[in-house]
């Protein structure tokens, strides 16, 4: 098996004013990859891409081991359970319709599985989609991408709309999922403290173009807030500065702590620090 559950290389989309430039990420196995970027950053263009829902300009996808435009990644797309921020489902369907007809879409469609995760999710059987909210919607296609024995989990925003209790116990079951042998999770937010608690993994992506793709605790341990004067700020060498907020009583700066003096006071960055400072600065 190889070792990356997604390989992408040069993927390529543009719009007429938008583009995705030049991608290359990579998914092992038994990670949670956290995409994250601003509205517009390209997350939903990846993850549609990733399933060749959309053509693309230029580049090359693997999935679980297959191109994804070749025949053998048609045998796998029952592999890849995919969670996108909008959910297609008929109105009138509930959740007892649509499991019978998810019974008669995948060969290994669990039913057991798909009934245990309406209960633990607490959706009501009976109630049409069209009279679900936002959180229950999200909530339903989650059940579905975990019941058909898949290997790799796509999800778009899928904790978006929920509430924090159900978040966590969902962030625990993607996590889970992610640690069986041979499977994995990509993940995009917009709540970078949700990927911070279960991602290995850290892309961003910013106007379409990726920042970084680094292992999260990598990302913690390289940058630092520096809180400081404005006139201690200047003896800080200028590249291990990554953005700074200026106030009346001093300055904070995202730093490198490799660049730091001995004597330097820094404090621990959150991802979201770290995203919020690269994104400001990108956008200079």
């Amino acid at each position: 098996m190889d070792s990356n559950a997604i390989e992408i290389r040069g993927l390529t989309k543009r719009y007429k004013d938008f583009a995705l430039e030049d991608l290359n990420l990579d998914l092992p196995y038994g990670c949670v990859l956290g995409l994250v970027g601003e509205n517009g950053a390209g997350k939903s263009t990846t993850i549609r891409l990733i399933m060749d829902a959309l053509e693309r300009d230029g580049g090359t996808v693997s999935v679980l081991g297959a191109d994804n435009r070749s025949p053998d990644f048609l045998r796998r797309k029952e592999d890849v359970g995919v969670v996108l921020d909008e959910t297609f489902v008929p109105e009138i369907l509930t959740a007892r319709q649509l499991g019978r007809i998810m019974a008669g879409t995948f060969r290994s469609w669990d039913q057991a599985a798909y009934e245990k995760w309406i209960a633990r999710l607490e959706l009501p059987e009976g109630k049409k989609f069209k009279e679900y909210s936002r959180g229950m919607t999200m909530k339903l296609g989650i059940a579905a991408a975990l019941s058909h024995n898949a290997k790799l989990l796509l999800l778009d925003e899928a904790t978006g709309g929920l509430d924090p209790m159900v978040r966590e116990e969902l962030l625990e079951v993607f996590a889970d999922f992610a640690a069986q042998d041979g499977h994995a999770v990509l993940l995009s937010s917009h709540i970078v403290s949700d990927l911070e608690r279960i991602c290995d993994y850290i892309a961003f992506l910013h106007r379409g173009r990726l920042v970084l793709c680094e292992e999260k605790d990598v990302l913690l341990d390289t940058f630092g807030i520096l809180k400081c004067s404005r006139e201690q700020l200047k003896n800080i060498p200028q590249e291990a500065v990554h953005g700074k907020r200026i106030g009346n009583y001093g300055v904070e700066a995202l730093v490198e702590r490799a660049y730091m003096p001995r004597d330097a006071v820094v404090d621990r960055a959150s991802l979201e620090d770290i995203i919020l400072y690269l994104s400001k600065e990108e956008t200079k």
